[in-house]
C-alpha cells in the first residue's frame, strides 16, 4: 500500500518541477522519491506475483504475470500518452496519473484482503 501511495503522490512531483523550471535541487528530490517510491512499488510487486505462482510452474507463471502487467500500459497506452500532454499539458497530465494512482489504492487494499483470505483457507 505505502508504495503504490508513494507513486501516486510521486506524480505530483512532477507537476512541481514543470512549474518550477530550472530548479536542480527539487530535480534531486523528485529523481529520489521516483527511485523510493519505484523501489517499494516493484518489491511488493514480485512478491504479490510470487505469492501467485505454482512451485511446478514457477518460471513460466512469473514470466506471464510480469509480461501482462506491462502489456495495457506501454502496449495500449503508451503511444497516447504523448497526444494526451499536447492536449492537458505536462501539469494536467502527471496530475491525471496521480489521480489514475489514487483510484489504484482500493483495488491493492482488495487484493491484500483476498490475499488474506486466501491464506487462511489453506
Amino acid at each position: 500500500m505505502l508504495g503504490a501511495a508513494l507513486s501516486a503522490a510521486n506524480n505530483l512531483l512532477f507537476v512541481a518541477l514543470a512549474s518550477a523550471g530550472h530548479q536542480v535541487v527539487l530535480m534531486y528530490l523528485k529523481v529520489f522519491a521516483d527511485d523510493l517510491a519505484a523501489g517499494l512499488a516493484s518489491a511488493a510487486f514480485v512478491a504479490f506475483l510470487s505469492s501467485l505462482t505454482s512451485v511446478s510452474f514457477t518460471a513460466v507463471q512469473y514470466a506471464i504475470f510480469s509480461s501482462l502487467m506491462k502489456l495495457l500500459p506501454k502496449v495500449f497506452l503508451g503511444g497516447h500518452f504523448g497526444s494526451i500532454v499536447d492536449g492537458i499539458g505536462y501539469s494536467g497530465f502527471f496530475i491525471f496519473t496521480a489521480l489514475i494512482g489514487v483510484r489504484v489504492l482500493p483495488l491493492v487494499r482488495l487484493a491484500g484482503r483476498r490475499l488474506d483470505l486466501a491464506e487462511q483457507a489453506h
